[in-house]
């Protein structure tokens, strides 16, 4: 019983470990394409808590809706006002704390809901901030 426990664990960090090695199904932008997006029109969508967006600020004209509450829960209304709002086909920006919550919503647009230009910005808010970007106060 313990081998075959010890050969799960084994495949599931194995299959894990891959994982990480793929490209993600969006793409991770740097602050100068995400500026560069910006200049374009495309929405971006700051998915943080509003204490978060208070503590911080947020790029100049984000979206603001929270995606999961400080229990790492989906907030009920998201998804529903998400869709309502950006077309599968419309490229919309997502952006986080870091980009890890941004990267668990890109994949399951993409993956799951068939949204076709997602744009995770790569380290968040926090590199945005840390290289003297411009934010705003919610």
């Amino acid at each position: 019983m313990l081998l075959k426990s010890l050969k799960i664990v084994s495949v599931l960090l194995l299959t894990l470990a891959l994982s990480s090695c793929f490209k993600p199904p969006y793409t991770n932008l740097n602050n100068d394409e995400l500026q560069k997006l910006l200049d374009q029109g495309v929405p971006i969508y700051d998915i943080r808590r509003p204490e978060e967006w208070r503590k911080t600020g947020v790029v100049a004209n984000s979206r603001l809706l929270t995606f999961v509450d400080k229990g790492g829960r989906l907030k009920p209304n998201f998804l529903p006002q998400f869709t309502r709002e950006i077309d599968k086909n419309q490229p919309v920006i997502l952006i986080c704390r870091t980009g890890n919550r941004t990267d668990t919503l890109a994949r399951h647009l993409m993956e799951k809901l068939g949204y076709t230009q997602v744009y995770n910005v790569r380290d968040g808010i926090t590199r945005w901030i840390g290289e003297k970007r411009p934010v705003v106060r919610p």
